[in-house]
């Protein structure tokens, strides 16, 4: 664990862009707070790596099967045209992927997501009902 890492201390650093959701078997789901794209989640890896070689195949494997598992579960809700994933890291050195879905009649459709526009927040209530949604799809059995 990398105490300065929002992945890895959550609290306020984690606060400060993104709500924990849950934890799968080898990631933690958290809501991006800026919801211009509904839906919009990253999956984080538990392990505090920088990049997806860090991973022994097994871990890689299980951390994509994860992020596999949440585009599944957003599409189901979100019925989205498209979903974006961005791995970036250049200045959080901690292996996350933004899952941004995307639809033909929406916010920028056709281009690069932005990472964050700063345009769409919600209420308390609106961030609790959209996680409660997400949550009880990925933790049924």
């Amino acid at each position: 664990m990398e105490e300065n890492c929002s992945y890895c201390a959550e609290g306020a650093l984690l606060d400060a862009f993104g709500i924990k959701i849950c934890e799968l078997p080898m990631s933690k789901v958290i809501l991006f707070k800026e919801q211009s794209h509904r839906g919009r989640v990253i999956v984080a890896c538990k392990q505090h790596v920088d990049d997806i070689t860090d991973l022994s195949r097994e871990d890689r494997i299980a951390f994509l099967e994860d992020v596999n598992r949440v585009a599944e579960v957003l599409h189901e809700l979100f019925k989205p045209d498209k979903i974006n994933f961005g791995a970036y890291g250049d200045t959080m050195h901690h292996l996350h992927f933004h899952l941004v879905p995307k639809y033909r009649d929406g916010y920028e459709w056709g281009g690069v997501f932005a990472m964050n526009p700063k345009e769409r927040f919600l209420s308390e209530a609106e961030y609790g009902e959209l996680i409660d949604l997400i949550r009880g799809k990925l933790t049924r059995e």
